[in-house]
């Protein structure tokens, strides 16, 4: 959990880096929020079934949408890789896949984007 609160109180920060661990587990953390409010909405009757929202779960997505842009980009600079990057998402399902990959691979040293936080971390 405190991953995903440092990331949501670097809210407009797309500069530095962001660790790999970082990342996944505001992911996964993001994600599961999300299904339980999607789950309220049904339950509460909220849930449109056309557009696969609710409000609750509408007014969350809009609120995490640019902590979650700017933890990608943080992740892509730790990756030595150009937050423009990002705008790979809008090539249907390949531009996902490569982004997944690409969130993936591992920073082993210091880049034009700032020291290696892992590194960081363990000092």
């Amino acid at each position: 959990m405190d991953w995903y609160i440092k990331v949501l109180k670097q809210y407009f920060d797309f500069s530095g880096r962001a660790r790999r661990k970082e990342f996944w587990m505001f992911l996964l953390i993001s994600t599961i929020i999300s299904i339980i409010l999607s789950l309220i909405d049904k339950g509460v009757g909220t849930f449109n079934d056309a557009t696969g929202y609710g409000i609750i779960s509408g007014i969350y997505s809009l609120l995490v949408l640019i902590p979650s842009i700017a933890v990608s980009v943080r992740r892509l600079h730790d990756t030595n890789h150009s937050g423009w990057w990002c705008l790979l998402v809008l090539i249907p399902l390949l531009g996902l896949f490569i982004l997944a990959i690409v969130f993936c691979f591992d920073s082993k040293e210091d880049n034009e984007y700032g020291p290696n936080p892992k590194l960081l971390a363990q000092s």
